[in-house]
């Protein structure tokens, strides 16, 4: 009988290279005739490397990734005069920043945020291609979309930010830079600009996702890893034939929570919360300045936060004054 194994007593099981399955004629050939076997990857995953599959779609998603990204890479070094070793040290401060709003929606020159624009077209053509092909191998393969439409949900967020919202606000001024620090000063300026977005109701739900579904997939792999001794990583076995692992699984929820998902029903809950963490964080921002102009102050006329105590006396708030119902 073999020792129990957990996360940091894994077994690495070594066999022949797996081809993988059959693909249709119409697709082209995988890359790669012998898999590389790498035994420190089977320490996080498998050890087999390939073979790859790209396609016609893969080629082209990695042709237009890699030209943005390139763009960007080249204007970050032009700004620090083609320095690689300034470049390196000034990586987080470096920015691609977008046009101008006296552009408006126009083409501006490409010193003056042309090169962003350039650079987030072509972004934004090889992960529509990339998504093409996740859903085309999904389908080829005889699976489900789920994968596909998970990250289709992401997409949904890089769009609002980058696409959808700054042409609904005529201009592409609104949307974020490509850089590192320049984007969460981008972030932090957006909050203060639309009156703190802890007040917006779908920043807080895309927050209570993105935390429950942390939660939800740490949970699930303790439980799993807790009764991998009776087989429980084996769950589709599980979900058909529930077996020692569920039940014993099944019975410390109940003991702990009063409540526990199936093998099943797990899964989709934590694709859920995964999923409705970018979609209602999208909508939060695709809301801010087009129909409200200060979450703060949306939040007082609903009854969601109190106004400010009137400390210094009457204070007339501009943007107050404008909305019925608000007491300055």
């Amino acid at each position: 009988m073999p020792e129990y194994q957990n996360l940091f007593t894994a077994v690495q099981a070594s066999g022949p290279a797996h081809m993988g399955v059959p693909l249709p004629r119409r697709d082209s050939p995988r890359t790669g005739k012998t898999p590389l076997n790498i035994p420190i990857l089977g320490r996080l995953g498998m050890a087999q490397v390939g073979p790859v599959y790209l396609g016609a779609l893969g080629i082209c998603s990695l042709i237009f990734g890699a030209l943005g990204f390139v763009i960007i890479g080249f204007n970050m070094l032009a700004q620090v005069h083609w320095d690689p070793v300034q470049f390196v040290r000034q990586l987080f401060w470096l920015s691609l920043d977008p046009p101008s709003p006296k552009y408006g929606l126009h083409l501006p020159p490409l010193n003056e945020g042309g090169w962003w624009l350039m650079s987030g077209c072509f972004i934004t053509v090889s992960i529509l291609l990339w998504w093409t092909r996740m859903y085309t191998r999904a389908r080829s393969l005889g699976m489900g979309t789920h994968v596909a439409w998970a990250f289709a949900a992401a997409i949904w967020l890089f769009l609002v930010l980058g696409f959808i919202r700054p042409v609904l606000m005529g201009s592409w001024s609104e949307a974020v830079p490509f850089g590192i620090f320049s984007h969460l000063d981008w972030t932090a300026a957006f909050s203060i600009r639309y009156g703190n977005l802890f007040y917006n109701p779908f920043h807080a739900l895309s927050i209570a996702f993105l935390y429950g579904s942390t939660l939800l997939f740490a949970m699930h792999g303790a439980t799993i890893l807790a009764v991998s001794r009776y087989g429980g990583e084996r769950e589709l076995e599980q979900i058909v034939d529930r077996g020692t692992a569920s039940e014993r699984a099944a019975l410390f929820w109940r003991w702990t929570m009063g409540f526990n998902a199936t093998t099943e029903s797990i899964h989709r809950w934590a694709w859920w919360f995964a999923v409705l963490c970018p979609l209602t964080g999208g909508i939060g921002i695709l809301l801010s300045g087009t129909v409200v102009d200060n979450w703060y102050l949306w939040s007082v006329q609903h009854g969601v936060a109190p106004p400010y105590p009137p400390v210094f006396g009457t204070v007339v708030d501009p943007a107050a004054a404008a909305l019925p119902g608000v007491k300055p």
